[in-house]
């Protein structure tokens, strides 16, 4: 099958693509390197069915790109992900996600492609839910630009699919970790932890380590990804996660174990439009598929400790 991933050469993306490339799919990657990195992609590319476009999301030479692509689906990973840069930015923020999002679902109805699964934010759209973990039925109350704009974009999606027959699955991702996250990059707390823990560097708790999220491996995030092609999942809203809470003083606890460092970290105040706690109800996901998240906390923490500490390039991108 031909697919197409937006932000392919990010983190997830780059584990999304490497997994379509081993299940015998023809893959164009999309990305304009703001976040991502040309290395995720070197065993991709070296299939010869990994075809790389150096490209913005909103730029108009993405249709055409589409059109010669030709993808029966669409992966939109493609995103700005910081929820305190859309806080100080969210024109910026705006015009990434939302704007972005209209323009790839252009290009894919452009194209004729059969369907788009969209990558949305669990750990944002809910906002404060009054109760966890939260379901895919709980009212949307983002408190974020970043998440505005996630809940935005699940709005065209279903709307391109009603207005043009466009086949569509999103999916409310939790904290998703793992290798190839970057630690110097705008989110992903595992690997800001990693990094500094490897390297007996000080670490920041913002806030007194009470605040939750649901931190769920990038492995897993890959397979509902890949069980949401068929139409088994069309017109389906779906969380992603492994439906339980960790704070994040256990969590560095967790890291600083790994790394075999002092569990010190230095506490300073909490920081603008951060939720305090979050945890996402996954039954809907594994009642359509049968998918779970089945890698634990430990043995997720293991291997992204392991990449970081052989990761030489120290992150440099291109």
């Amino acid at each position: 099958m031909r697919v197409l991933v937006t932000g392919g050469a990010g983190f997830i993306g780059s584990h999304l693509v490497d997994r379509l490339l081993r299940e015998g799919h023809d893959v164009v990657v999309v990305d304009d390197l703001s976040t991502g990195r040309r290395a995720n992609l070197a065993d991709a590319e070296a299939t010869g069915r990994c075809r790389f476009i150096q490209l913005d999301v909103c730029d108009h030479l993405l249709i055409e790109a589409m059109v010669d692509s030709r993808p029966e689906v669409v992966f939109h990973l493609a995103a700005q992900m910081d929820v305190r840069k859309s806080v100080l930015d969210p024109l910026h923020d705006t015009r990434a996600n939302v704007l972005g999002t209209v323009n790839v679902l252009t290009g894919a109805t452009t194209t004729g492609a059969r369907k788009i699964v969209f990558a949305s934010s669990g750990g944002t759209v809910y906002g404060e839910p009054e109760s966890l973990p939260v379901a895919e039925e709980a009212p949307l109350r983002p408190a974020s630009p970043y998440g505005a704009a996630k809940v935005a974009g699940e709005t065209y999606v279903a709307a391109f699919g009603r207005l043009h027959g466009l086949a569509w699955t999103t999916l409310r991702l939790a904290n998703v970790y793992g290798p190839r996250q970057d630690p110097h990059g705008e989110a992903g707390v595992v690997a800001i932890f990693g990094r500094a823990l490897t390297v007996n560097e000080p670490t920041v708790i913002f806030g007194d380590g009470t605040s939750s999220r649901d931190y769920v491996y990038v492995d897993d995030v890959v397979d509902a990804f890949v069980d949401c092609m068929d139409e088994r999942t069309d017109g389906q809203v779906f969380n992603v996660g492994a439906g339980r809470e960790t704070s994040i003083r256990e969590l560095h606890s967790f890291v600083a174990a790994v790394c075999g460092a002092a569990d010190t970290p230095e506490h300073r105040p909490t920081r603008v439009g951060e939720l305090e706690h979050i945890a996402l109800d996954c039954h809907a996901m594994h009642a359509r598929t049968g998918w779970t998240a089945v890698t634990d906390l430990e043995r997720g923490l293991t291997a992204t400790v392991r990449w970081i500490a052989d990761d030489r390039s120290d992150l440099v991108r291109g």
